[in-house]
C-alpha cells in the first residue's frame, strides 16, 4: 500500500520568526520577513489555519508594502534587479492574501488601502508580476468597498494602457462600475469616470481590431442600472466608427459575434442616437460603394440563414449559448434597422443622412423576407422540439404521459436540456424580429406563414411574466399584422385567442386601477401591452370575415362600464387605455345584431358617463397637444353611442 505525503504545518519558530522579523524597525529584517512569509505561504503549510493567516497579515506595516510597490517608481539608486524583486515579493504576497483572507478583512483600509499602489505598480511591473497584480485587484473590487476605492483615483492610466495586452485589466474596470453604481451617491462620479476611462481605452486599442474592447462594452453596459449609464457620451461616435471598420474588414467569427453584440447593446441603451449612428451612410469618394448600412444588415442576414439549418443539433452542446446570444443580436439589430428604416422614410423632414438606392432597398427587401421565412420554419421546429413533435396540438395531445397497453409512461421530447423554448432569448429576438416585418411589410404569403405559428405565439403568450421572457408585445406586434390575413382570424379564434388576450386585458385594467399603482413606472408597460391587445381586438372586429361580434366578446362591455376614470395625474397612456376600451366597447356595439344590442341597453348610460368623467381628466392633461387628440376621440365614442338609437 502507497503511503501518502502531506505538507507539514508550519512550526511555531517558522510563524515566531516571520512576526519578529515583520515587527523589526528597519526594513532589511522586514524584507527578509517577508520573503520568509513568501515562502511559507508558497509551501501551503498556512492552508486551513485562518488564524495563523489573519495574525501574519496584520503584522505586516501597510507603509512597509506600499514603498516596495513603489520601488521600481521612487528609488532611482536602486539597482533595476533589487526593485523589481521588491516589487514582486509584495504583489505576491499580497495576492495570496487576497484569495486566502475571508472578505471582511479584504473589505478593511488595510487591504483595500493598497489599491492605488498597486495600480501605480503596473508601470514597470514584468508580466508575471503584472498578471498577479491584477489577479488581486479583481479580487478587491469584486466587493463594493474595493470598487469605490478604485473609483476614487484619479489615475488610472497604468491599467488602461495594458489593457490590449492583458484582458484581466478590462474585468476590473467592468467589477468596479458594476459594484460602485449599487452606491447612489457615487453615480454622477462613476458615470464621469466611464466617459474618461472609455475614451482613454479607444486611444489604447487604436490599432487593433478592438474584440476584447467590443466584448467589453457589450459585457458591463448592461449590468449597469438606467441612472448610471452616461446619456449622450462623447465615445459613443468613435466607438461606432470602429465597429464600422471591422465590419468591412473581413472579420473572423470572434469578430462577428463581437460587432454584432456590441451593436446590439449600443442599439438597446441608446436607441434615439446610436440607430443614426450606426445606419447612416459612410462618406466614401467611391461612387459604386455600397452603403454601409447594406452591408451590415446583409452579413447579418447571411449569418442568421446560415445558422439556421444545423441550430437544432447544437441544442444540447456547449456551443449552443454563444450561437444563440450571437443570432439573437443580430435579430436585434434587425429590427432596430427596420424600425429606423420606417421612421426614415415615413419622416419627410429628417434630417438623418440615410439614402439607399431603390435597388438595393429591393434587395435588402427580398433577403430579409427570406430570413424571416427561414426564421418561422426554424420556430415551428424549434417549438415543435419541445413540445410535441407535430405544428398545432392542442395541449392535450402534447408531451406528457402516454397510457398504452403495457401502462403509462412519458412521451419523449428532443428539446434542450437547458435552453427551454420560453427562456431562450433566441426565440425571443427571432419573434420579435418577426413581428415588426410582417407588420411594416405588405407581404400576405409571410404574413400566411406566420399565422402557422399561432398555437406557439399563444402558448408562450400564456407563460409569459414581467419577471422572466415577456413575449407578449412581440406578439402582440404580430397580430397586428397576420390578422390581417383572410384565414388567419379563423385560426386565431380557433386556438382561443380571443380568451387569451381578453383575459390579459382585465388583468391590466385591475392591476393600473388603483390611483397610486396607476403612476407607477411598471402601469407604462402594463398600458402599453393593454393598447396593443385593443388593436388586435379591432383588427378582428374590423375584419371582413367578421359579421358580428361573437357573444363572450361582448364580456368588454361589462368590463368597461364597471372601470373608473382615472385622475389627470395619471399616466397618459393609462387615460389613453381607458378611452381605447370605450373605443373597443362602442366598435362592439355597433357591429351587434340588433337583439344583441338591446341586451346592453342598459350600458349606454354608463358608458356615456365614462366618457364625460375622461373628458375632464383629459382637459387637465399638461400636454395639450396629446389632450386634445384624446377629446376628439371621446367626442367619436359619444357620437357613435348617440347614433345606437338606444330603447330605454
Amino acid at each position: 500500500m502507497a503511503e501518502t505525503t502531506s505538507t507539514p504545518p508550519p512550526s511555531k519558530t517558522d510563524v515566531q520568526m516571520v512576526q519578529e522579523l515583520l515587527k523589526a524597525n528597519d526594513d532589511t529584517s522586514k524584507f527578509v520577513g517577508l520573503a520568509l512569509l513568501k515562502s511559507v505561504l508558497d509551501n501551503g503549510r498556512l492552508t486551513g489555519d485562518p488564524a495563523s493567516l489573519k495574525v501574519l497579515w496584520e503584522g505586516i506595516s501597510p507603509k512597509f508594502l506600499d514603498r516596495l510597490l513603489r520601488a521600481q517608481s521612487n528609488n532611482a539608486n536602486l539597482d533595476k534587479t533589487e526593485a523589481k524583486n521588491m516589487v514582486d515579493l509584495a504583489a505576491a504576497v499580497l495576492h495570496f492574501f487576497s484569495i486566502s483572507l475571508p472578505d471582511d478583512l479584504r473589505k478593511e483600509p488595510r487591504f483595500r488601502g493598497r489599491i492605488a499602489p498597486l495600480v501605480k505598480s503596473l508601470i514597470h511591473s514584468s508580466s508575471e508580476t503584472t498578471e498577479i497584480i491584477l489577479q488581486t485587484l479583481l479580487s478587491l473590487v469584486s466587493q463594493t468597498e474595493g470598487a469605490l476605492e478604485l473609483l476614487k483615483l484619479e489615475d488610472l492610466s497604468p491599467l488602461t494602457a495594458i489593457a490590449p495586452q492583458y484582458p484581466l485589466a478590462l474585468q476590473i474596470l467592468g467589477f468596479t462600475w458594476a459594484n460602485a453604481s449599487a452606491v447612489s451617491e457615487v453615480v454622477p462620479t462613476l458615470r464621469k469616470s466611464i466617459n474618461r476611462l472609455i475614451l482613454e481605452l479607444l486611444s489604447g486599442f487604436k490599432g487593433t481590431d478592438a474584440v476584447t474592447f467590443m466584448n467589453f462594452i457589450a459585457s458591463f453596459l448592461p449590468r449597469l442600472p438606467p441612472e448610471a449609464i452616461p446619456q449622450n457620451p462623447q465615445w459613443l461616435g468613435p466607438l461606432v466608427l470602429i465597429l464600422q471598420n471591422l465590419v468591412t474588414s473581413r472579420p473572423t467569427l470572434a469578430s462577428r459575434a463581437a460587432y454584432t453584440q456590441l451593436a446590439a447593446v449600443l442599439l438597446q441603451i441608446y436607441p434615439v442616437t446610436c440607430p443614426s449612428l450606426l445606419f447612416k451612410d459612410a462618406v466614401s469618394g467611391n461612387q459604386d460603394s455600397k452603403p454601409f448600412s447594406y452591408l451590415f444588415v446583409n452579413l447579418l442576414l447571411i449569418d442568421l440563414r446560415s445558422s439556421f439549418p444545423s441550430l437544432l443539433a447544437k441544442l444540447n452542446s456547449h456551443e449552443y449559448t454563444d450561437i444563440s446570444q450571437r443570432l439573437a443580436a443580430a435579430f436585434d439589430v434587425v429590427s432596430s434597422f427596420v424600425g429606423f428604416l420606417v421612421r426614415t422614410l415615413d419622416d419627410e423632414s429628417s434630417s438623418t443622412s440615410f439614402s439607399m438606392p431603390p435597388d438595393l432597398l429591393l434587395k435588402l427587401r427580398k433577403d430579409i423576407a427570406e430570413t424571416m421565412s427561414l426564421t418561422i420554419e426554424y420556430l415551428r421546429d424549434r417549438w415543435d422540439a419541445s413540445i410535441a413533435g407535430a405544428p398545432g396540438l392542442h395541449p392535450s395531445a402534447r408531451a406528457g404521459a402516454a397510457t398504452t397497453s403495457e401502462g403509462s409512461r412519458l412521451t419523449l421530447t428532443w428539446d434542450s436540456m437547458k435552453n427551454n423554448v420560453d427562456a431562450d432569448p433566441l426565440v425571443l429576438a427571432g419573434i420579435r424580429a418577426l413581428s415588426i416585418w410582417v407588420r411594416e411589410d405588405e407581404n400576405q404569403n409571410l404574413r400566411n406563414e406566420s399565422a402557422g405559428l399561432m398555437d406557439m405565439f399563444l402558448e408562450l403568450y400564456k407563460t409569459s411574466s414581467l419577471e422572466a421572457l415577456d413575449f407578449r408585445p412581440p406578439i402582440l406586434l404580430a397580430l397586428e399584422g397576420i390578422l390581417t390575413t383572410d384565414e388567419s382570424v379563423d385560426v386565431f379564434l380557433g386556438q382561443q385567442g380571443w380568451q387569451v388576450i381578453s383575459l390579459d386585458l382585465e388583468s391590466i385594467l385591475r392591476n393600473i386601477s388603483n390611483e397610486i399603482a396607476a403612476k407607477y413606472p411598471s402601469a407604462v408597460v402594463e398600458a402599453s401591452r393593454g393598447l396593443e391587445i385593443v388593436r388586435v381586438m379591432l383588427t378582428i372586429l374590423d375584419h371582413p370575415s367578421t359579421t358580428a361580434p361573437r357573444e363572450e366578446w361582448m364580456t368588454i362591455i361589462t368590463t368597461t362600464r364597471s372601470i373608473k376614470a382615472p385622475s389627470s395625474s395619471s399616466n397618459p397612456l393609462v387615460l389613453e387605455l381607458h378611452v381605447a376600451m370605450l373605443q373597443l366597447a362602442t366598435a362592439l356595439l355597433s357591429k351587434a345584431s340588433g337583439g344583441m344590442q338591446k341586451r346592453y341597453v342598459a350600458s349606454n348610460a354608463p358608458l356615456s358617463g365614462l366618457a364625460e368623467q375622461l373628458k375632464m381628466s383629459v382637459n387637465d392633461m399638461d400636454d395639450k397637444s396629446e389632450a386634445t387628440e384624446l377629446t376628439s376621440l371621446l367626442d367619436d365614442v359619444t357620437l357613435d353611442l348617440g347614433n345606437l338609437f338606444f330603447k330605454a
